[in-house]
């Protein structure tokens, strides 16, 4: 270490970055809109500054501040229709309409709001607690006369010089200036970003690269002209002007809010953009807005309701005004207790329009009990606790990572029971995305003796020996692979390891082909001091793979600087370890569209080498004619490697003059230092012009292996009637054999294959003709989906799979071609797309969800998922080695894809199940409620009298009913875990939602109006002709109201008894504990002060607790109500048994381990007319309404 300062080590070399910038005239968007921003660097309180008007640093994401928290939570509270409904009755209850008094009619209302608004307010402060994290965090900030001191985040400002030390975050979005390197280099993490955890590199610009020191920028001054806050991460331009001298600015040099500085002591950087101009704020849009179908259902329920309830007032009041206005003719009075000769407008039958007009209001006010005031806070509640039993399903836990499931949203656990359709990607959620190198060719000779997944499961559908290189190979005459242990290391062939690869014929060929490995890669070497042993930080598993390849292989990668790769080299003449520093020049990175990448360097005997590593739909026409040596024994392997799953790449060189590089590297200067929209463009040209003419070596191919119980787990959601799609970037032959190795394909499926191999379009490609190409493509995939057509018609059994590739994918999802293609698909067992990009894989999505009109879940892992998760009803992000970027636009996070099982059926059928049977509880209760205060008022002329006293009505659904519908929500089972995935069929009647149809609703309310009707009349006709007691006092409302109440009381919660398939002790408790409250509460409540309680006034102790006519009534009501659904339930278990009946009847007898049970109950439930509906297996999904539910 000199002068104080670190020397240079460990760097990657990152974009071709060689001496000074040389600024060109192609700055014509500086200035313009979009490109207007201007920082004075180390000067921010100057006029100009200051007149810019910048975003200062504070960040918050909150939804609320402490002076808009109650408008805007009462606004959010009040555009619900139920709610906003129950506001204006409250604001009647202030008025003579009211039939009770305002305060019973504003407490409930009061509560459940109140309740909401105490939840959005916890999740805002606790929020508000992370923003002020974030702000108050500190960073040095140059305050003048070369001193820095710690300021808040907060406060740091546009122009600000700032000095960030390691493992620290950068407070806002920099352009680096200087580093503790000599080079002014410094690494990277970008996880908080986009998700990745490997480091990438940044370097200043030379001309700054010298400020090391405070007191460096005590007079430092400088102009920035730079695009406007965007929200792109991966693009900058800008230009610095220092010294009277302009230099270019790149992504190079951003340093990025969120970011954490590693590997790197300090850097100091100028602040130009800053709070929300920031590009992961501006990358931080709100998630699309979800709903569940059931919560959109559930809201056309409550307008039904609505319409139930002005039928009801309309009717009412209708009855009202014609009996009222016969009240008086002449001096004949009818009802002459009601003095209608000198009665209020309410009552005046001079004006009886404008009475059954009040008494439309009114009757509102005494209805509104039909409207469940509780549901939406009970619904909410009820997800909440449901989400935590997800997140501590100890079944779903993955050790290896520490990492549980996470239900990151709670609105959609009911639509986990009901997916129709599941699009997966492969890599990183089917396999584990960490690749091991397995195999590779070299000079046409093929080398690896490992045995894949894939061609295990080829060999097992073929009846077949698995075959190495042409040779049966037997698994227990193999020898154990001895370095099994190495992480990325899966290679096994005694003709090359160990350092016998220099006794090969092609020797010459290997070793160009291990050192081409071992240097053309971005990946940083890393030296434990402890133990001495080299690691490696790569941008990908292959890239990892290669050098540890190339290392176990005798060329060990141990050193980079900004300018040399360093090696450990076999020498094949001395067999002697030797190191070799090679002069690194250029590196031409790798992106989606050039599909390859390259270095460019200088032996030790001055030659300039390119080495290029691609894929092999680019590798192959860029070959000389010369450098074909191999191609045809190439191709023959990497089909082979393909056939076998297996991810390949084509590696070649070529030797390039040196007035060649002179002249490419004058190109490239110049295209790096454009500052325009076509630099990508212009750079792309310029490789061009070097990578061509190369010398083919051979090809690699990496095994990414499949995750733990991938195909155990898509048998089972296949047995359960779920649809599962894969849309991959894979080639075909990789993507059909990963297919059948996770039993997503199977042997006798019959595959239709779509896809642009014609010779006819190769022919038209070769040709040119852009036009040409397009139709006879797109002509091409019609015929193909027309011959699907035909053959699935033609034939009356077996399953199909559809196979389709990206070219194809292009066309198909044409708005002309889009429905043929779906209406195609969605008839085959399996769907695979191959070579799909990310923005196919989200249109895919979106035509499976919209065409299909079904619940679709999309499942990945990667930053190249998200659009899909995003678009799916439901999205599942696997928290794997890909970062978190899938998993934070995810709905729930899982770690591995075998989990899917459990969370769908088993979680996913719980709570569809619980929530679908609380919904339709809460209108029983509330209608069996309801029709009794409407049949009183009948009774009573539609007086608007209530039946109950006000505090009974105004606390029905806040305190006597709502704890046991809780516990239906959370605890109920109708069968247990084991048996959800031993009966994968019950996830069907989710699928098909058959709990929550109109006939199901309408069934529960008209039990509802049954249960009330028998209440009613049963309390009536038992008090209404005889003495209550043994004085011969009749009974009044204040006795009649209390008896019917206790009635539906008990009806309710006994009604909850029998619903309920699982009855745990928390049920027991809220049941039996609700009814015994009604109890309590009648006693404490007739104890207040009669003023207060009215009829309530010791009604309980002293007119109903010593009477045994009360406890009788109660006891013959409740029984009577009750029959109805118990005959109901009867008759349908006994002779329309539904599957999860049958299920509970098997498990009942003790039959759940005896096949031919099982099989009975199987067979019942198959209908063999839904051919190819299900995914793999012959099971068919309609069952549940095939002979057990009878279609209509």
């Amino acid at each position: 270490m000199a002068n104080g300062r670190r020397k240079l080590r460990l760097s990657k070399i990152y974009s071709f970055r060689c001496g000074k910038k040389s600024f060109v005239d192609d700055q014509s968007r500086i200035g313009e809109a979009g490109f207007s921003r201007v920082v004075y660097c180390n000067d921010p309180s100057c006029f100009e500054a200051v007149i810019s008007r910048y975003a200062d640093n504070y960040v918050r994401s909150t939804k609320y501040t402490l002076a808009t928290f109650l408008p805007k939570s009462l606004f959010e509270q009040f555009r619900r229709v139920a709610n906003f409904f129950f506001l204006v009755v409250g604001i009647l209850a202030f008025t003579r309409l009211a039939p009770y008094t305002a305060v019973s009619a504003i407490i409930p209302l009061v509560v459940v709001v109140g309740a909401t608004m105490v939840k959005e307010g916890i999740e805002d402060l606790r929020r508000k607690k992370q923003d002020d994290e974030v702000n108050n965090r500190k960073v040095k900030v140059h305050q003048g006369n070369g001193a820095f001191e710690h300021t808040e985040w907060k406060h740091v400002r546009v122009g600000d010089i700032v000095k960030v030390q390691k493992d620290e975050f950068f407070p806002a979005d920099l352009i680096l200036l200087s580093s503790s390197y000599d080079d002014a280099i410094c690494y990277v993490e970008t996880m908080n970003l986009d998700g990745e955890t490997n480091l990438k590199l940044k370097q200043a610009l030379e001309v700054t690269s010298s400020f090391r020191e405070d007191m460096s920028f005590r007079d430092f001054k400088a102009l920035v002209k730079c695009e406007d806050p965007n929200a792109n991460l991966y693009s900058f331009i800008g230009n610095m002007e220092f010294q009277e001298e302009q230099y270019p600015l790149s992504p190079q040099e951003i340093l990025l809010r969120d970011s954490k500085l590693r590997n790197t002591d300090f850097i100091y950087g100028v602040v130009v953009f800053t709070g929300h101009d920031t590009k992961v704020i501006q990358n931080s849009t709100d998630p699309p807005s979800k709903r569940s179908r059931i919560e959109r259902k559930m809201d056309k329920i409550i307008y039904v309701l609505f319409g139930i309830l002005f039928l009801m007032a309309f009717t009412g009041s209708i009855v009202f005004g014609v009996k009222t206005k016969d009240d008086l003719h002449g001096s004949r009075m009818k009802r002459w207790y009601l003095k209608p000769d000198n009665s209020v407008i309410f009552f005046d039958p001079e004006r009886a329009p404008f009475a059954a007009i009040y008494h439309f209001l009114s009757a509102l006010m005494l209805y509104n009990y039909l409207i469940p005031i509780s549901l939406y806070v009970s619904v909410e509640v009820v997800k909440v606790l449901q989400s935590l039993f997800i997140n501590h399903d100890i079944h779903m836990y993955y050790e290896e990572t520490d990492k549980p499931a996470h239900a990151r949203t709670s609105n959609l656990n009911e639509e986990l029971g009901q997916i129709d359709t599941i699009l997966s990607d492969k890599t990183g959620t089917l396999t584990c995305n960490a690749m091991e190198f397995i195999k590779c060719s070299i000079a046409g000779t093929a080398y690896g003796q490992g045995v894949t997944e894939v061609e295990r499961a080829v060999a097992k559908r073929n009846g077949s020996p698995v075959r190495v290189n042409g040779i049966d190979h037997k698994e227990n005459s193999s020898k154990i692979n001895t370095n099994s242990h190495i992480k990325g290391y899966n290679f096994e062939d005694e003709r090359i390891t160990g350092g016998r690869w220099v006794n090969e014929a092609q020797s010459r060929a290997i070793q160009k082909f291990l050192r081409l490995l071992a240097i053309c890669h971005t990946a940083i070497p890393d030296l434990d001091p402890n133990t001495g042993k080299v690691s490696y930080e790569a941008e990908s598993p292959d890239e990892a793979a290669f050098v540890i390849a190339a290392r176990e292989l005798g060329f060990e990668f141990c050193k980079r600087t900004q300018t040399s790769v360093s090696l450990i080299e076999l020498d094949p003449v001395s067999h002697e370890k030797i190191e070799r520093v090679y002069e690194l020049l250029n590196v031409l990175e790798f992106n989606s569209s050039r599909r390859r990448m390259s270095v460019i360097i200088r032996n030790e005997e001055g030659k300039l080498l390119l080495l290029c590593k691609g894929a092999d739909s680019v590798m192959f026409e860029r070959l000389a004619n010369n450098g074909r040596e191999f191609e045809d024994e190439t191709r023959e392997h990497v089909n082979e490697y393909a056939d076998a799953g297996l991810r390949t790449l084509i590696l070649a060189y070529r030797e390039v003059s040196a007035e060649e590089y002179e002249a490419f590297d004058t190109k490239f200067k110049e295209a790096k230092n454009l500052v325009s929209a076509d630099r990508e463009t212009v750079i792309d040209q310029a490789t061009d012009l070097v990578e061509r003419d190369l010398i083919l070596l051979g090809a690699t191919a990496v095994e990414d292996k499949l995750q733990q119980g991938v195909p155990e787990c898509i048998d089972k959601l296949a047995q359960a009637g779920i649809k599962i799609w894969v849309l991959t970037g894979d080639k075909l032959e990789t993507a059909i054999n990963i297919g059948f190795a996770c039993s997503l394909l199977r042997q006798g499926m019959k595959q239709i294959l779509i896809n642009l191999d014609a010779p006819g379009i190769k022919e038209l490609e070769k040709v040119g003709d852009k036009d040409a190409i397009i139709q006879a493509s797109k002509s091409s995939v019609l015929q193909q989906i027309h011959d699907g057509m035909n053959l699935l018609k033609s034939s009356s059994s077996g399953l199909f799979a559809l196979i389709i590739d990206g070219k194809s994918l292009v066309y198909a999802l044409e708005d002309d071609l889009k429905d043929l293609f779906l209406e195609l698909a969605i008839k085959c067992a399996s769907v695979i797309c191959c070579r799909s990009s990310p923005k196919q894989k989200a249109l895919v999505t979106r035509l499976v969800k919209l065409g299909t009109g079904k619940t679709t879940l999309a499942i990945g892992d990667g930053a190249n998922d998200v659009g899909m998760l995003q678009e799916a009803d439901i999205g599942i992000g696997i928290s794997g080695v890909e970062g978190m970027q899938a998993v934070m636009a995810s709905d729930i996070a899982i770690a591995q894809f075998r989990y899917l099982e459990r969370l769908l059926l088993v979680h996913g059928h719980w709570c569809y199940r619980r929530i679908s049977s609380m919904i339709c509880y809460f209108f029983y209760k509330n209608l069996t409620y309801g029709l009794t205060i409407f049949l009183y008022e009948a009774q009573t002329s539609f007086s608007a009298t209530p039946a109950y006293n006000d505090w009974f009505l105004s606390l029905y659904n806040v305190l006597f009913t709502s704890i046991p519908v809780i516990t239906l929500g959370v605890f109920d089972q109708d069968v247990s875990a084991r048996l959800c995935l031993k009966f994968p069929l019950l996830y069907q009647e989710g699928v098909q939602n058959l709990l929550f149809t109109w006939r199901r609703i309408i069934g529960w309310m008209l039990n509802g109006i049954c249960s009330g009707i028998i209440i009613f009349f049963l309390c009536m006709s038992a008090l209404e002709p005889q003495a209550y007691n043994s004085e011969g006092k009749t009974a009044g409302r204040d006795i009649f109201g209390p008896t019917m109440y206790t009635c539906v009381v008990w009806v309710v919660n006994c009604q909850m008894a029998l619903s309920i398939s699982y009855l745990t002790l928390f049920h027991h408790i809220a049941i039996w504990g609700e009814i015994g409250l009604w109890y309590v509460f009648l006693w404490v409540y007739g104890s207040m002060s009669s003023s207060f309680t009215t009829t309530g006034y010791k009604i309980f102790s002293e007119t109903l607790a010593p009477y045994p006519l009360y406890w009788l009534i109660t006891l013959c009501v409740v029984i009577a109500a009750l029959i109805p659904y118990v005959s109901y339930k009867s008759v349908q278990m006994k002779f329309f048994p539904t599957y999860h009946g049958m299920v509970q009847w098997i498990r009942h007898e003790g039959h759940l381990d005896d096949p031919e049970y099982i099989n009975i109950v199987n067979q019942k439930s198959i209908n063999n007319a839904t051919a190819g509906f299900t995914a793999l297996t012959s099971a068919r999904t309609s069952p549940l309404t095939g002979s057990i539910h009878r279609r209509r």
